[in-house]
């Protein structure tokens, strides 16, 4: 152990008691108010509706302590616990050459870590959703799904991590620079082909076919001068019981897409509420805004990445006794994270700045009375508690609370 693994694990162990503290800050105020209804959803969000979000938001808070804990220490066995270096040892045996070694290793690190995780995310989907009311996702889909993300690792991801290694190897001193481009590349192409070639394998997706919201919807996109490759209903229902609606997708493969679960509770003003709502994130251009800074940080990271792989001293200090271009990179994504989980509240504060522009623009495109009124709806249906705890809000939340955004909202409408 040397002070890069000293300082790692002040960090880790930083990391972890602040989630726990803000984890137990925020299940004790919302367990305190759990009673009352805010002032400002009386009338709006019934007593029991109301408790029902606080205890859900209690059980997914104190199930997210443990998970949180358990991932801390994962990741310290990875590192410290020498679980890396058994895991490198291991494919190194088998004689393959650099390249595949180094494919092998950091592909099987995602299987091995994914399946670890697995009772975590059962837990999550079958004993909490199922408790409250929200999983429709049967064992059967469930394990279908990880077979098919499971794959798409494979496909996507192979080539991918084969052609990282191989400009880390090949490409001399700026080969984070080569790497970058490719992995800017990787992710415009994968914005871009989401819609049609991703989510498909997950979900149905059908055309819009109420008649009224599709004018209405229409008319909303007509003016705004927004395009799409149509306007889509998607099968959620199959899986939760919560709504959504989003818009995906980049240049001509740009779609609009509803959860069935969300048209079945909104009224048709409510629902072009809520889309001019998204529209609001892509005319005031929030996705290329994050894209822009995404790129950013990985420029910056991969640069950091670029000194830090000929320093012994990280490789030793995170466990690892034979240095090499895929153990830095693995190294890196690993314990990258815990480095950077304190920017997290700047991350939800920029976030909670787009949804207040995207709420403005919706005021002047549609009823901001509708949209309010389809925020209720869906808090009340999600079961999003009112009475998010301050200081974790504005730690985690990438939405504003429910009482300062409502406010904010009729603020404009009045």
């Amino acid at each position: 152990m040397n002070g890069f693994s000293i300082l790692f694990l002040c960090a880790l162990g930083a990391m972890l008691a602040t989630q726990i503290w803000l984890g137990r800050r925020h299940v004790h105020h919302v367990q305190s108010r759990r009673d009352a209804v805010p002032a400002a959803f009386k009338g709006r969000i019934s007593p029991a509706d109301h408790r029902k979000a606080a205890d859900y938001t209690v059980a997914s808070a104190r199930f997210a302590l443990i998970d949180d804990s358990a991932g801390a220490l994962l990741l310290a066995l990875w590192t410290l616990g020498g679980g890396l270096n058994l895991l490198d040892r291991l494919w190194r045996g088998l004689g393959y050459g650099p390249l595949v070694t180094g494919a092998a290793f950091i592909l099987s690190l995602f299987i091995i870590t994914g399946a670890l995780n697995l009772p975590f995310s059962a837990y999550q989907t079958f004993v909490i959703e199922e408790r409250f009311g929200f999983n429709k996702t049967t064992v059967r889909l469930f394990i279908a799904d990880l077979v098919k993300q499971a794959l798409l690792l494979l496909v996507i991801g192979t080539p991918l991590v084969l052609a990282v290694l191989w400009l880390m190897q090949k490409m001399g001193a700026l080969w984070w620079l080569y790497v970058w481009a490719l992995w800017a590349g990787f992710t415009m192409l994968m914005v871009w082909a989401y819609p049609v070639l991703i989510a498909p394998l997950f979900n149905r997706f059908s055309p819009l076919g109420n008649a009224e919201v599709k004018e209405r919807i229409q008319s909303l996109l007509d003016r705004t001068g927004f395009r799409s490759r149509g306007i889509f209903v998607m099968d959620g229902s199959r899986r939760s019981a919560h709504g959504n609606a989003y818009f995906t997708g980049f240049g001509k493969n740009k779609r609009i897409v509803f959860f069935d679960t969300l048209l079945g509770t909104l009224g048709v003003s409510e629902i072009e509420a809520v889309l001019a709502h998204e529209l609001g994130h892509f005319r005031r251009h929030h996705v290329l805004k994050r894209l822009l800074v995404s790129f950013g940080l990985a420029l910056a990271g991969l640069y950091l990445l670029a000194w830090l792989m000929h320093q012994s001293w990280f490789y030793r200090g995170l466990g690892m006794s034979q240095p090499s271009t895929y153990a830095a990179l693995a190294l890196f994504l690993m314990a990258g994270p815990v480095f950077m989980f304190f920017l997290h509240p700047l991350h939800s504060w920029s976030s909670r700045r787009h949804e207040f522009e995207a709420d403005a623009y919706a005021a002047k495109q549609a009823d901001a009375h509708a949209l309010v009124s389809a925020l209720v709806k869906l808090y009340r249906e999600n079961a999003s508690t009112l009475t998010p705890d301050p200081v974790y809000s504005a730690f985690y939340d990438s939405h504003p609370p429910a009482p300062v955004r409502i406010a904010h909202l009729e603020a404009l409408a009045s």
